[in-house]
């Protein structure tokens, strides 16, 4: 049996998919919640849950619907020791999904769109800024193409006003600034430092 998350932006949120028998199946929304979704992080070493979600909401899956009405009390190792109805009455429109504390995403914020503004991380539950002792163009430019944003303008700075910090520093263009080496609330690095912002040559959502 195996285990993973599916339709998100990185390997710990999204659909959730179990495989049995050597088929991957969907789990249905039903009576799905925190103490669930706890064990799928766990189990895939993504920390702990800090969303769930129903009705789909990382896309339809496909194949069986393997779980359905999961009772998990949270201290479970798989999700599979969990007790769940032998039955289903669902369809993939109620697939269920889940954000874990170990996925980043990213929003910048305070600009005239979503491309313009200051860089901030959904990292671990909650909102932080990031530090800009080593964030150049190289950093700035993932970061815009990640967030379908073109290539960076311009760089900003502002001050840190949010209980977080991370620092990212990239070798090459990468997919996403979590590919790339990060640091969390370590504070020798972003001593002094200012928080990042970046004005990207395309027009937000």
């Amino acid at each position: 049996r195996a285990l993973r998350l599916a339709g998100g932006q990185s390997r710990c949120e999204g659909r959730v998919e179990v495989e049995q028998a050597g088929a991957w199946g969907t789990v249905c929304d039903d009576a799905w919640d925190l103490a669930d979704a706890d064990v799928v992080c766990r189990q895939l070493r993504c920390g702990w849950a800090v969303r769930v979600h129903g009705a789909a909401a990382f896309g339809r899956g496909s194949g069986p619907i393997l779980r359905d009405e999961v009772g998990c009390e949270g201290h479970e190792e798989h999700l599979w020791d969990c007790p769940a109805a032998p039955e289903h009455d669902c369809s993939h429109k109620e697939d269920a999904g889940v954000v874990c504390s170990e996925h980043q995403e990213w929003r910048l914020s305070g600009g005239r769109d979503g491309c313009a503004g200051r860089v901030e991380v959904f990292f671990r539950g909650t909102w932080s800024t990031v530090c800009d002792s080593t964030w150049y163009k190289l950093e700035a430019s993932v970061l815009c193409r990640t967030l379908g944003c073109g290539e960076p303008l311009q760089q900003l700075s502002f001050g840190h006003t949010l209980p977080g910090r991370m620092l990212y520093q990239c070798e090459s263009q990468q997919p996403s600034l979590a590919h790339c080496q990060w640091t969390y609330n370590k504070s020798a690095p972003c001593h002094q430092s200012r928080a990042a912002g970046v004005v990207c040559n395309g027009t937000g959502p």
